[in-house]
């Protein structure tokens, strides 16, 4: 699963991007950021607040119950605003 960070998100974490093999256990969006916010403290403050984070897989905005699959790409950036 390639999982790509975007904005203050990044900056927090260090990268824009990382290849990851998950646990049988994630399952979901919500298990996807729990099981990051674990792996550093850069993750952890980045995600420290689900509602400020939005989640796209395979370029589609989705809710945090939705189901993960091995191939998919996951984005995690702030919400965006226009103007």
């Amino acid at each position: 699963m390639i999982v790509k960070y975007f904005s203050w998100i990044r900056e927090n974490i260090g990268q824009a991007e990382e290849t990851l093999s998950l646990p049988d256990t994630v399952k979901t969006v919500a298990d996807l950021l729990d099981y990051l916010s674990k792996s550093s403290e850069g993750h952890a403050a980045a995600l420290d607040v689900r509602g400020l984070v939005r989640v796209a897989v395979n370029q589609i905005h989705v809710q945090h119950d939705h189901a993960l699959s091995a191939d998919d790409e996951i984005a995690i950036f702030p919400p965006v605003t226009g103007g």
